[in-house]
């Protein structure tokens, strides 16, 4: 019997905790702390060069269908956006939203951790 049940628990500790990692990010979360400084981290899916000193990174899904978007502005962050795509990305900064869509805005190097 003890065999089976330390088995048993350590798999309903790890369901638990993989639960709750995917809960992750909603709307309603960026909408209520809109205007304060936070971080975010999630998988980069898309990316587009608008110039060159501003680049947004699509987080979470591809766009349209983006979570948020990293809006990397200034040229002193250097990213390698040939390998970016599938890289885990953290962003702290101001939560705002540019037309209707959560935006994270980095103009520091330190505000952008690639994994």
């Amino acid at each position: 019997m003890k065999k089976i049940l330390l088995p048993a628990l350590i798999m309903v500790v790890f369901a638990g905790k993989a639960s709750a990692q995917s809960k992750g990010f909603t709307m309603a979360d960026f909408k209520a702390n809109i205007g304060k400084t936070g971080t975010l981290c999630d998988t980069v899916y898309s990316y587009k060069a608008v110039s060159d000193t501003l680049t947004l990174l699509n987080m979470g899904a591809a766009y349209p269908r983006q979570k948020y978007t990293i809006a990397v502005k200034g040229s002193t962050i250097k990213l390698d956006l040939s390998a970016i795509k599938g890289k885990h990305v953290c962003a702290t900064g101001t939560f705002e939203l540019f037309k209707g869509q959560p935006e994270i805005v980095a103009d520091k190097p330190e505000q952008i951790t690639v994994n």
